[in-house]
Protein backbone atom coordinates (compact mmCIF):
# COMPACT_ATOMS: atom_id res chain seq x y z
CA UNK A 1 0.00 0.00 0.00
CA UNK A 2 1.28 3.63 -0.97
CA UNK A 3 1.88 6.44 1.63
CA UNK A 4 -0.92 8.11 -0.57
CA UNK A 5 -3.40 5.79 0.11
CA UNK A 6 -2.20 5.11 3.79
CA UNK A 7 -2.65 8.49 5.23
CA UNK A 8 -6.38 9.37 4.75
CA UNK A 9 -7.27 6.48 7.27
CA UNK A 10 -4.08 7.25 9.40
CA UNK A 11 -4.81 10.83 9.73
CA UNK A 12 -8.38 10.11 11.43
CA UNK A 13 -6.36 7.56 13.73
CA UNK A 14 -4.13 10.14 14.83
CA UNK A 15 -7.20 12.82 15.49
CA UNK A 16 -9.57 10.48 17.31
CA UNK A 17 -6.54 8.62 19.48
CA UNK A 18 -5.86 13.08 20.47
CA UNK A 19 -9.38 12.97 21.58
CA UNK A 20 -9.05 10.12 23.17
CA UNK A 21 -6.51 11.57 25.53
CA UNK A 22 -8.24 14.12 26.17
CA UNK A 23 -10.84 12.24 27.44
CA UNK A 24 -8.66 10.38 29.56
CA UNK A 25 -7.54 13.43 31.19
CA UNK A 26 -10.33 14.73 31.75
CA UNK A 27 -11.96 11.69 33.17
CA UNK A 28 -9.19 10.47 35.15
CA UNK A 29 -8.57 13.59 37.27
CA UNK A 30 -11.54 12.36 39.13
CA UNK A 31 -9.14 10.35 41.28
CA UNK A 32 -7.61 13.63 41.84
CA UNK A 33 -10.46 15.78 42.52
CA UNK A 34 -12.33 13.34 45.01
CA UNK A 35 -10.08 13.91 47.54
CA UNK A 36 -8.66 17.41 46.79
CA UNK A 37 -12.98 18.24 47.50
CA UNK A 38 -13.12 16.28 50.12
CA UNK A 39 -10.50 18.23 51.68
CA UNK A 40 -10.75 21.90 50.22
CA UNK A 41 -14.93 22.03 50.90
CA UNK A 42 -14.54 19.89 54.29
CA UNK A 43 -16.82 17.12 53.19
CA UNK A 44 -17.77 15.13 55.63
CA UNK A 45 -18.07 11.76 54.39
CA UNK A 46 -16.42 9.77 51.14
CA UNK A 47 -20.23 9.32 50.06
CA UNK A 48 -20.91 12.94 49.66
CA UNK A 49 -16.43 13.30 47.73
CA UNK A 50 -18.09 10.42 45.43
CA UNK A 51 -20.57 12.63 43.74
CA UNK A 52 -17.83 14.00 41.40
CA UNK A 53 -17.73 10.84 39.86
CA UNK A 54 -21.58 10.90 40.09
CA UNK A 55 -21.90 14.34 37.98
CA UNK A 56 -19.11 13.40 35.86
CA UNK A 57 -20.89 10.15 34.46
CA UNK A 58 -24.68 10.08 35.07
CA UNK A 59 -24.46 13.18 32.22
CA UNK A 60 -23.36 10.36 29.45
CA UNK A 61 -27.15 8.89 30.89
CA UNK A 62 -28.84 12.01 29.90
CA UNK A 63 -27.01 13.39 27.44
CA UNK A 64 -26.00 10.74 25.04
CA UNK A 65 -29.61 10.64 23.20
CA UNK A 66 -29.39 14.03 21.97
CA UNK A 67 -25.77 13.46 21.21
CA UNK A 68 -26.84 11.25 18.64
CA UNK A 69 -28.82 13.54 17.29
CA UNK A 70 -26.77 16.79 17.22
CA UNK A 71 -24.04 13.89 15.35
CA UNK A 72 -27.28 13.34 12.39
CA UNK A 73 -28.51 16.82 12.34
CA UNK A 74 -24.58 18.34 12.22
CA UNK A 75 -21.79 15.78 10.93
CA UNK A 76 -19.37 14.64 12.75
CA UNK A 77 -16.62 16.95 12.43
CA UNK A 78 -18.85 19.82 13.61
CA UNK A 79 -20.04 17.93 16.50
CA UNK A 80 -16.29 17.39 18.12
CA UNK A 81 -15.84 20.72 17.56
CA UNK A 82 -19.07 21.63 19.88
CA UNK A 83 -17.92 19.02 22.68
CA UNK A 84 -14.32 20.36 22.89
CA UNK A 85 -15.71 24.16 23.26
CA UNK A 86 -18.69 22.93 26.26
CA UNK A 87 -15.71 21.01 27.46
CA UNK A 88 -13.51 24.23 27.60
CA UNK A 89 -16.49 25.59 29.11
CA UNK A 90 -16.91 23.30 31.99
CA UNK A 91 -13.06 23.76 32.90
CA UNK A 92 -13.66 27.54 33.17
CA UNK A 93 -16.81 27.00 35.33
CA UNK A 94 -13.84 25.37 38.26
CA UNK A 95 -12.35 29.37 38.76
CA UNK A 96 -15.86 30.81 40.25
CA UNK A 97 -16.28 27.30 41.78
CA UNK A 98 -12.52 27.96 43.73
CA UNK A 99 -13.13 31.28 44.38
CA UNK A 100 -16.25 30.66 45.98
CA UNK A 101 -15.59 27.39 47.70
CA UNK A 102 -18.95 26.10 45.88
CA UNK A 103 -18.93 22.41 46.33
CA UNK A 104 -22.25 22.51 43.86
CA UNK A 105 -20.43 24.78 41.32
CA UNK A 106 -17.59 22.23 41.10
CA UNK A 107 -19.92 19.58 40.45
CA UNK A 108 -21.86 21.72 37.79
CA UNK A 109 -18.67 22.29 36.18
CA UNK A 110 -17.92 18.32 36.11
CA UNK A 111 -21.64 17.58 34.68
CA UNK A 112 -20.87 20.42 31.68
CA UNK A 113 -17.44 18.18 31.08
CA UNK A 114 -19.31 15.10 31.53
CA UNK A 115 -21.77 16.30 29.05
CA UNK A 116 -19.11 17.39 26.01
CA UNK A 117 -17.42 14.22 26.85
CA UNK A 118 -20.65 12.34 25.75
CA UNK A 119 -20.89 13.92 22.98
CA UNK A 120 -17.48 13.17 21.73
CA UNK A 121 -17.89 9.51 22.65
CA UNK A 122 -20.96 9.07 20.92
CA UNK A 123 -18.98 10.42 18.01
CA UNK A 124 -15.37 9.17 17.89
CA UNK A 125 -16.28 5.10 19.45
CA UNK A 126 -18.51 3.97 16.13
CA UNK A 127 -16.01 6.08 13.63
CA UNK A 128 -13.15 4.04 15.22
CA UNK A 129 -15.57 0.64 15.23
CA UNK A 130 -16.54 0.97 11.35
CA UNK A 131 -13.10 2.58 10.14
CA UNK A 132 -12.05 -1.06 9.30
CA UNK A 133 -13.61 -4.54 9.50
CA UNK A 134 -15.60 -4.75 13.10
CA UNK A 135 -13.74 -8.51 13.79
CA UNK A 136 -10.92 -6.13 14.48
CA UNK A 137 -12.59 -3.20 16.46
CA UNK A 138 -11.56 -4.27 19.49
CA UNK A 139 -7.76 -4.15 18.13
CA UNK A 140 -8.03 -0.42 16.79
CA UNK A 141 -9.99 0.86 20.49
CA UNK A 142 -7.09 -0.70 22.38
CA UNK A 143 -4.93 1.89 20.22
CA UNK A 144 -7.29 4.17 21.34
CA UNK A 145 -7.17 3.26 24.48
CA UNK A 146 -3.44 3.23 24.82
CA UNK A 147 -3.92 7.29 24.30
CA UNK A 148 -6.77 7.29 26.75
CA UNK A 149 -4.62 5.61 29.40
CA UNK A 150 -1.74 7.37 29.17
CA UNK A 151 -3.26 10.63 29.97
CA UNK A 152 -4.96 8.50 32.91
CA UNK A 153 -1.21 7.71 34.16
CA UNK A 154 0.14 11.36 33.95
CA UNK A 155 -3.27 12.68 35.63
CA UNK A 156 -2.66 11.63 38.93
CA UNK A 157 1.04 12.44 38.73
CA UNK A 158 0.78 15.72 37.25
CA UNK A 159 -2.90 16.71 39.04
CA UNK A 160 -1.86 14.87 42.43
CA UNK A 161 1.12 17.19 42.70
CA UNK A 162 -0.07 20.32 41.85
CA UNK A 163 -3.61 19.70 43.99
CA UNK A 164 -2.75 17.34 46.84
CA UNK A 165 0.92 18.99 47.92
CA UNK A 166 1.24 17.97 51.30
CA UNK A 167 -2.45 17.28 51.36
CA UNK A 168 -1.05 14.89 54.97
CA UNK A 169 -0.48 18.05 56.75
CA UNK A 170 -3.08 20.65 55.59
CA UNK A 171 -5.48 18.17 56.93
CA UNK A 172 -3.90 18.03 60.18
CA UNK A 173 -3.70 21.27 60.27
CA UNK A 174 -7.42 22.02 59.41
CA UNK A 175 -8.38 19.62 62.27
CA UNK A 176 -6.42 20.25 64.82
CA UNK A 177 -8.22 22.19 67.49
CA UNK A 178 -5.60 25.06 68.13
CA UNK A 179 -6.04 26.25 64.73
CA UNK A 180 -7.45 29.51 64.38
CA UNK A 181 -10.58 29.97 62.22
CA UNK A 182 -8.63 32.64 59.95
CA UNK A 183 -5.58 30.19 59.88
CA UNK A 184 -7.83 27.32 58.32
CA UNK A 185 -9.25 29.89 55.74
CA UNK A 186 -6.13 30.87 54.94
CA UNK A 187 -5.02 27.30 54.10
CA UNK A 188 -8.50 26.26 52.48
CA UNK A 189 -7.88 29.83 50.24
CA UNK A 190 -4.45 28.44 49.34
CA UNK A 191 -5.25 24.71 48.53
CA UNK A 192 -8.33 25.95 46.24
CA UNK A 193 -6.31 28.49 44.57
CA UNK A 194 -4.33 25.26 43.19
CA UNK A 195 -7.45 25.22 40.64
CA UNK A 196 -6.79 27.87 38.42
CA UNK A 197 -3.71 27.86 36.59
CA UNK A 198 -4.26 23.92 35.11
CA UNK A 199 -7.98 24.74 34.44
CA UNK A 200 -7.29 27.79 32.25
CA UNK A 201 -4.86 25.93 30.61
CA UNK A 202 -6.89 22.83 29.47
CA UNK A 203 -9.66 25.78 28.51
CA UNK A 204 -7.19 26.99 26.07
CA UNK A 205 -6.00 23.61 24.85
CA UNK A 206 -9.68 22.57 24.30
CA UNK A 207 -10.11 25.27 22.43
CA UNK A 208 -7.30 25.44 20.53
CA UNK A 209 -8.06 21.85 19.91
CA UNK A 210 -11.80 22.58 18.54
CA UNK A 211 -9.69 25.37 16.17
CA UNK A 212 -7.31 22.55 14.84
CA UNK A 213 -10.13 20.18 14.08
CA UNK A 214 -11.92 23.16 12.29
CA UNK A 215 -9.16 23.74 9.70
CA UNK A 216 -8.31 19.68 9.33
CA UNK A 217 -9.55 17.49 6.88
CA UNK A 218 -11.19 14.91 8.62
CA UNK A 219 -13.33 13.13 6.57
CA UNK A 220 -17.09 12.10 7.86
CA UNK A 221 -17.78 8.11 7.78
CA UNK A 222 -21.02 6.39 7.19
CA UNK A 223 -20.95 5.19 10.10
CA UNK A 224 -24.68 3.63 9.86
CA UNK A 225 -23.70 1.93 6.61
CA UNK A 226 -25.09 -1.72 6.26
CA UNK A 227 -23.25 -5.13 7.34
CA UNK A 228 -20.87 -6.20 4.88
CA UNK A 229 -20.00 -9.91 4.98
CA UNK A 230 -17.71 -11.69 2.47
CA UNK A 231 -17.74 -8.69 0.25
CA UNK A 232 -21.68 -8.57 -0.19
CA UNK A 233 -23.96 -6.22 1.76
CA UNK A 234 -26.25 -7.05 3.73
CA UNK A 235 -29.95 -5.12 4.33
CA UNK A 236 -31.26 -5.46 7.73
CA UNK A 237 -34.76 -6.30 8.12
CA UNK A 238 -35.11 -4.81 11.58
CA UNK A 239 -37.55 -2.00 11.57
CA UNK A 240 -36.48 -0.50 15.38
CA UNK A 241 -33.91 -0.68 17.91
CA UNK A 242 -35.67 -2.81 20.30
CA UNK A 243 -35.25 -5.55 17.70
CA UNK A 244 -31.49 -6.05 18.93
CA UNK A 245 -31.56 -7.25 22.03
CA UNK A 246 -27.87 -7.74 22.31
CA UNK A 247 -27.31 -4.17 21.60
CA UNK A 248 -29.42 -3.73 25.18
CA UNK A 249 -27.26 -6.67 26.88
CA UNK A 250 -24.06 -4.86 25.93
CA UNK A 251 -25.36 -1.38 26.54
CA UNK A 252 -25.21 -2.91 30.35
CA UNK A 253 -22.59 -4.32 29.84
CA UNK A 254 -21.05 -1.56 29.71
CA UNK A 255 -22.57 0.15 32.58
CA UNK A 256 -21.16 -2.42 34.59
CA UNK A 257 -17.77 -2.59 33.32
CA UNK A 258 -17.86 1.42 33.76
CA UNK A 259 -18.49 0.60 37.58
CA UNK A 260 -15.60 -1.64 37.94
CA UNK A 261 -13.03 0.36 36.13
CA UNK A 262 -13.97 3.37 38.20
CA UNK A 263 -14.14 1.69 41.21
CA UNK A 264 -10.84 0.31 40.55
CA UNK A 265 -9.39 4.17 39.22
CA UNK A 266 -11.07 6.00 40.67
CA UNK A 267 -12.04 5.06 44.00
CA UNK A 268 -8.69 3.55 44.99
CA UNK A 269 -6.74 6.33 47.01
CA UNK A 270 -9.61 6.53 49.04
CA UNK A 271 -9.43 2.72 49.57
CA UNK A 272 -5.66 2.59 50.08
CA UNK A 273 -6.01 5.87 52.95
CA UNK A 274 -8.87 3.33 54.36
CA UNK A 275 -6.10 0.97 54.94
CA UNK A 276 -4.17 3.36 56.78
CA UNK A 277 -1.60 4.45 53.49
CA UNK A 278 -0.62 8.39 53.87
CA UNK A 279 -2.98 10.29 51.29
CA UNK A 280 0.09 11.69 49.68
CA UNK A 281 1.14 7.84 48.96
CA UNK A 282 -2.71 7.10 48.07
CA UNK A 283 -2.71 10.02 45.40
CA UNK A 284 -0.55 8.04 42.90
CA UNK A 285 -2.98 4.84 43.34
CA UNK A 286 -4.45 5.62 40.22
CA UNK A 287 -1.56 5.39 38.23
CA UNK A 288 -1.16 1.95 39.21
CA UNK A 289 -4.25 0.70 38.25
CA UNK A 290 -3.97 2.93 34.34
CA UNK A 291 -0.47 1.33 34.18
CA UNK A 292 -2.18 -2.18 34.39
CA UNK A 293 -4.60 -1.11 31.93
CA UNK A 294 -1.92 -0.06 29.46
CA UNK A 295 -0.23 -3.32 29.83
CA UNK A 296 -3.71 -5.17 28.92
CA UNK A 297 -3.97 -2.85 25.51
CA UNK A 298 -0.50 -3.67 24.32
CA UNK A 299 -1.28 -7.45 25.08
CA UNK A 300 -4.48 -6.61 22.99
CA UNK A 301 -3.21 -5.30 20.10
CA UNK A 302 -1.13 -8.31 19.56
CA UNK A 303 -3.45 -10.78 19.91
CA UNK A 304 -6.97 -9.36 18.56
CA UNK A 305 -7.78 -11.13 16.02
CA UNK A 306 -4.45 -13.03 14.90
CA UNK A 307 -4.87 -15.34 18.18
CA UNK A 308 -7.84 -14.54 20.25
CA UNK A 309 -11.12 -13.43 18.95
CA UNK A 310 -12.30 -10.31 21.41
CA UNK A 311 -14.72 -12.41 22.70
CA UNK A 312 -12.74 -14.62 23.71
CA UNK A 313 -10.16 -11.93 25.27
CA UNK A 314 -13.49 -10.69 27.26
CA UNK A 315 -13.68 -13.46 28.90
CA UNK A 316 -10.71 -13.52 29.82
CA UNK A 317 -11.09 -10.23 31.02
CA UNK A 318 -14.28 -11.01 33.29
CA UNK A 319 -12.16 -14.42 35.20
CA UNK A 320 -9.34 -12.27 36.06
CA UNK A 321 -11.27 -9.71 37.34
CA UNK A 322 -13.27 -12.40 39.23
CA UNK A 323 -9.87 -13.61 40.70
CA UNK A 324 -8.60 -10.27 41.58
CA UNK A 325 -11.45 -8.72 43.03
CA UNK A 326 -11.64 -12.22 45.48
CA UNK A 327 -7.51 -11.75 46.40
CA UNK A 328 -8.25 -7.84 47.15
CA UNK A 329 -10.75 -8.89 49.49
CA UNK A 330 -8.55 -11.84 51.35
CA UNK A 331 -5.29 -9.84 51.53
CA UNK A 332 -4.51 -6.21 53.20
CA UNK A 333 -1.90 -3.53 52.88
CA UNK A 334 -0.25 -2.94 49.93
CA UNK A 335 -0.57 -6.43 48.48
CA UNK A 336 -4.41 -5.89 48.98
CA UNK A 337 -3.77 -2.62 46.90
CA UNK A 338 -1.49 -4.46 44.37
CA UNK A 339 -4.27 -6.66 43.83
CA UNK A 340 -7.23 -3.51 43.11
CA UNK A 341 -4.82 -1.94 40.80
CA UNK A 342 -4.23 -5.36 38.47
CA UNK A 343 -8.00 -4.78 37.81
CA UNK A 344 -6.77 -2.34 36.06
CA UNK A 345 -5.38 -5.18 33.82
CA UNK A 346 -8.64 -7.33 34.22
CA UNK A 347 -10.69 -4.34 32.70
CA UNK A 348 -8.30 -3.31 30.01
CA UNK A 349 -10.09 -4.86 27.10
CA UNK A 350 -13.36 -4.78 28.24
CA UNK A 351 -14.44 -1.57 26.64
CA UNK A 352 -12.21 -2.41 23.00
CA UNK A 353 -14.67 -5.87 23.19
CA UNK A 354 -17.90 -4.63 24.40
CA UNK A 355 -18.32 -1.67 22.02
CA UNK A 356 -18.25 -3.41 18.72
CA UNK A 357 -19.94 -6.26 19.69
CA UNK A 358 -23.05 -4.60 21.18
CA UNK A 359 -22.80 -2.60 18.04
CA UNK A 360 -21.90 -5.05 15.66
CA UNK A 361 -25.11 -5.28 12.67
CA UNK A 362 -26.89 -2.92 13.81
CA UNK A 363 -27.07 -0.89 10.26
CA UNK A 364 -28.76 2.00 9.71
CA UNK A 365 -29.66 2.16 13.65
CA UNK A 366 -25.85 2.52 14.27
CA UNK A 367 -25.78 6.15 15.53
CA UNK A 368 -28.99 5.33 17.95
CA UNK A 369 -27.25 2.07 19.23
CA UNK A 370 -24.12 3.85 20.05
CA UNK A 371 -25.92 6.73 21.83
CA UNK A 372 -27.42 4.35 23.92
CA UNK A 373 -24.07 2.02 24.51
CA UNK A 374 -22.36 5.34 25.63
CA UNK A 375 -25.83 5.95 28.33
CA UNK A 376 -24.35 2.71 29.93
CA UNK A 377 -21.12 4.85 31.04
CA UNK A 378 -23.49 5.84 34.14
CA UNK A 379 -22.94 2.93 35.51
CA UNK A 380 -19.86 5.01 36.73
CA UNK A 381 -22.41 7.49 38.51
CA UNK A 382 -23.88 4.71 40.16
CA UNK A 383 -21.05 2.23 42.14
CA UNK A 384 -19.12 4.54 43.59
CA UNK A 385 -22.05 6.04 45.81
CA UNK A 386 -23.44 2.30 46.37
CA UNK A 387 -20.21 1.61 47.83
CA UNK A 388 -20.25 4.80 49.98
CA UNK A 389 -23.49 4.14 51.03
CA UNK A 390 -22.55 0.75 52.13
CA UNK A 391 -19.10 1.72 53.82
CA UNK A 392 -20.49 5.33 55.29
CA UNK A 393 -23.92 4.59 56.10
CA UNK A 394 -24.58 0.76 56.55
CA UNK A 395 -21.93 -0.13 58.41
CA UNK A 396 -20.09 -2.51 56.33
CA UNK A 397 -16.09 -2.77 56.15
CA UNK A 398 -14.93 -0.85 53.62
CA UNK A 399 -13.03 -4.15 52.16
CA UNK A 400 -16.63 -6.07 52.01
CA UNK A 401 -18.25 -3.06 50.61
CA UNK A 402 -15.88 -2.78 48.02
CA UNK A 403 -15.91 -6.69 47.28
CA UNK A 404 -19.76 -6.82 47.06
CA UNK A 405 -20.36 -3.67 45.28
CA UNK A 406 -17.23 -5.21 42.52
CA UNK A 407 -17.97 -9.10 42.00
CA UNK A 408 -21.33 -8.61 40.59
CA UNK A 409 -19.61 -6.30 37.82
CA UNK A 410 -17.32 -9.34 36.53
CA UNK A 411 -19.78 -11.99 36.85
CA UNK A 412 -22.34 -10.18 34.09
CA UNK A 413 -19.41 -9.23 31.89
CA UNK A 414 -18.32 -12.98 32.03
CA UNK A 415 -21.98 -13.80 30.96
CA UNK A 416 -21.85 -11.25 27.93
CA UNK A 417 -18.82 -12.83 27.03
CA UNK A 418 -19.60 -16.01 27.41
CA UNK A 419 -23.59 -15.78 25.99
CA UNK A 420 -25.14 -12.06 26.17
CA UNK A 421 -23.46 -10.79 22.58
CA UNK A 422 -24.94 -14.02 20.72
CA UNK A 423 -28.37 -13.08 21.48
CA UNK A 424 -29.69 -11.24 18.09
Amino acid sequence: MTNQTKSPVISPIVTIGALFFIFGFVTWANSTLIPFLKLACGLKTDFEAFLVTFASYIAYFFLALPSSWILKKLGFKNGIIIGLLILAFGSLIFIPAASSRSFGLFLTGIFIQGAALSLLQTASNPYISIIGPIESAAKRISIMGLCNKFAGIIVPIIMGTLFLKNASGIEAKINDAATTLAEKEALLAEVLGRVYTPYIALAVVFTAFALFIKYSNLPEVDVDKEEVVDGEEVKSTKTSIFQFPHLFLGAFCIFVYVAAEVMAGDIIGVYGKALGISADISKYFTTLTLTSMLVGYVVGIITIPKYITQQAALKICAILGVIFICAAYVTTGYTSVIFVGLLGLANSLMWPAIFPLGIKGLGKFTKTGSAIMIMGIAGGAIWPLIYGYLKDYAGMHFQLAFFVSVLPCYLYIWFFAAYGHKIK
